[in-house]
């Protein structure tokens, strides 16, 4: 009787997400480069650069926490996703170019800089989760030490992580001049928003994502 063909155990289904790369990062920069950011006097629609800017700054957001995602799903270790954490963000930290595009790119990275301290700081636990306390904190601090104004907010951001609802009613609608303490609660609502949008996200491939 011919033996049973051995059992081909499937490759962990990780191995197929392909996470944000350079390449990705300078096609976005080309695109932003071609972009008119005039506006339309016949149309209230936002010029075609600053729709393009918004989406670049979804994609970041939503590739980031990918890798969350698998580390709650066990397919990624702690340490298998602070690695592809930091790989991402040495891209998307790194040096604006120079030119038209600096003040941008520098628009873009500033409101990263909590998805990524956010990040980190759930991956490795111990974080506070009274938003209402962390958000008068923060508000508190960002004129004075804007380092510890981030790691107020990246509590914030790690516990928004982890289910927390935030953070549309601590945001004034009628602000004017906002601080980068409001700009960082804006980016975790985006955080909220884009870790709603990957609740089946581990159901698929990165290829259909």
């Amino acid at each position: 009787m011919a033996k049973k063909a051995a059992k081909v155990e499937e490759e962990p289904l990780r191995l197929f997400y392909i996470f944000y790369n350079q390449e990705r990062w300078d096609n976005w920069l080309k695109s932003l480069a071609e972009a008119s950011f005039d506006q339309d006097p016949n149309s209230d629609a936002m010029p075609e650069g600053f729709r393009i800017l918004d989406s670049f700054s979804v994609d970041i957001t939503l590739e980031v926490l990918k890798i969350i995602k698998l580390f709650q799903n066990k397919r990624f270790t702690k340490e298998d996703a602070l690695e592809k954490l930091a790989a991402v963000e040495a891209i998307i930290m790194s040096a604006p170019p120079q030119g038209n595009l600096e003040e941008l790119v520098e628009i873009l990275q500033l409101p990263k800089l909590v998805l990524f301290a956010g990040s980190r700081r759930y991956l490795s636990g111990g974080f506070d989760k009274d938003i209402k306390t962390l958000v008068k904190k923060g508000r508190e601090q960002i004129d004075k030490d804007t380092e510890l104004a981030l790691e107020t907010a990246s509590h914030i951001a790690a516990a928004v992580i982890d289910g927390a609802a935030c953070c549309g009613k601590y945001m004034k609608d009628d602000i004017e001049n906002p601080t980068l303490f409001d700009e960082w609660l804006i980016e975790c609502e985006r955080i909220s928003d884009s870790m709603t949008s990957l609740k089946n996200f581990d159901e698929s491939t990165g290829e259909d994502e």
